[in-house]
């Protein structure tokens, strides 16, 4: 694996950025649709199991703390509003979450309000990576389509 597609690796599971950067950026580069696939559906789901595993207790840590305590409030709030989905249908909300490609959904916020809410990580962790799946392959038909697109007619 080259450097450059570490980097995009390293792209896709950056908390916000996650697949909706890395896709477009790795096949602007010339890179094969499979291996860019791939590559970002790896670096999407890594950080998965440490965020529904760990958040909570990190979490719990950072609230004794005045500042870092309020912000994970507003943060934990946040992601169960934009997650009222999951809250609502729990797996299937989860999945859809993580699948439609819109701002501030994704594996990270996902994975967060799965362990907030205490979804089984046996069946929330394989969801989340089945969402990825989906917001992968979707992204790649958007920009695929789009580049045809502007290709064709531009």
């Amino acid at each position: 694996m080259t450097t450059e597609l570490l980097w995009i690796m390293v792209l896709s599971a950056v908390p916000v950025l996650e697949q909706k950067a890395a896709i477009p950026l790795a096949l602007s580069l010339g890179y094969s649709d499979v291996l860019v696939y791939f590559v970002t559906l790896i670096g999407a789901i890594i950080p998965a199991p440490f965020i529904m595993l760990f958040i909570p207790k990190v979490f719990e840590f950072l609230k004794r703390f005045d500042k870092l305590g309020r912000l994970v409030e507003w943060y934990e709030k946040s992601a169960m509003k934009r997650g009222k989905n999951i809250v609502k249908y729990e797996l299937l909300g989860l999945l859809m979450f993580v699948a439609f490609p819109l701002p501030l959904t994704g594996v990270w916020t996902g994975s967060a309000v799965a362990a907030m809410l205490k979804l089984d990580f046996k069946k929330a962790f394989p969801t989340v990576i089945l969402g990825a799946m989906i917001c992968g392959l979707i992204l790649m038909l958007v920009f695929k389509g789009a580049v045809s697109l502007f290709w064709i007619h531009g």
